[in-house]
């Protein structure tokens, strides 16, 4: 089952993507309000309007199949810790604590891109892509969503999209030295589509550990650069909800990124590798095609990129303790 949100004319359809058509919820029903209900919902509500009539799919323009609750971006393929730390950091290395827990951060829900939308890059030398699989959240009639187990955690994986998330490395590395994560490095577009697909499509596909084993592939202006299988991050989905739930919460309409594939899932890994920018960092113009396995493709282009406001640097302080008279 896939879902997905388009334009058509002037309207916003959401709803099924059945064959070739596109087929709205019934009783104007949204995206967030059926991740809201959770999967046998929806699958009820595919039956209510199998057979009835569609639009074309080819006629419309999909966009982003959801508007994010939040998202959390894992960091969870050693290979790409490997390749990226040598790039932004100068040596490749993997912290132990890495292996200890599959680790996140919070990104913009706020820049989403949908499929063919040109991402607005701020200035920058290094601009990167991540090829991810994302998981999209839904409701499970009776849970909370809070400290949830690994078994409990997998029921709440509505299903799967594709994300990309553009990357400012120069921007990044400065960042990071700052020692709390990446912020105008990252936050400035994030691509999900073409459209999710239902958890229960991969049901057969796991593996004996419960990894999904599924080929992703990335293109530049249609040269392959990098693929790899999902099923080499270093925990199953379920666990990465479970984390994420630990002392906190996950919520219909939450997006969990798994975290950029290796073998080339970033130009970031490879230049790590390379020891220099080979291949060369994205410029406008440049076309980024991402394919995963069971999903479908999404693209991207790159636009012109935005010179942002000037800000002053921080100024030296006197560290009063009492205002002065």
């Amino acid at each position: 089952m896939r879902i997905a949100r388009w334009i058509d004319g002037a309207e916003l359809g959401e709803g099924f993507v059945v064959g070739d058509d596109v087929v709205a919820f019934p009783n104007g029903l949204r995206v967030a309000q059926v991740l809201a209900q959770g999967l046998p919902a929806a699958h009820r509500l595919l039956e209510r309007v199998a057979g009835g009539p569609g639009v074309a799919l080819e006629s419309v323009r999909l966009i982003a199949p959801l508007e994010p609750a939040s998202i959390r971006d894992f960091v969870a393929f050693e290979e790409h810790v490997e390749g990226v730390s040598a790039g932004v950091e100068g040596t490749s290395h993997v912290a132990p604590e890495w292996y200890e827990a599959p680790t996140f951060y919070f990104t913009n829900p706020h820049t989403v891109l949908g499929p063919g939308e040109a991402v607005s890059p701020p200035v920058t030398e290094r601009l990167d892509f991540e090829l991810e699989l994302a998981l999209v959240i839904g409701g499970v009639e009776g849970s909370s969503g809070r400290n949830l187990t690994p078994e409990e955690a997998g029921s709440h994986i509505f299903g799967y999209t594709i994300m990309n998330d553009w990357s400012a490395r120069d921007l990044q590395a400065r960042e990071m030295k700052v020692r709390l994560g990446p912020a105008k490095g990252k936050d400035f577009g994030m691509s999900l589509g073409p459209w999710i697909v239902t958890a229960d499509e991969f049901e057969s596909r796991h593996d004996e550990d419960g990894f999904l084993p599924l080929r992703a592939e990335v293109y530049v202006n249609d040269e392959l650069i990098g693929h790899d299988l999902v099923s080499n991050a270093g925990w199953p989905f379920p666990e990465f909800v479970a984390y994420a739930s630990r002392n906190s919460r996950v919520v219909p309409g939450d997006v969990l990124g798994s975290g950029t594939v290796g073998n080339g899932g970033c130009l970031g890994e490879l230049w790590g590798r390379n020891g220099g920018l080979a291949p060369p960092p994205l410029a406008p113009g440049d076309v980024v095609r991402m394919s995963i396995e069971g999903i479908g493709e999404l693209v991207g282009s790159v636009g012109d990129m935005v010179p942002g406001p000037p800000l002053p640097a921080a100024r030296p302080r006197p560290r009063l303790r009492t205002r002065r008279l």
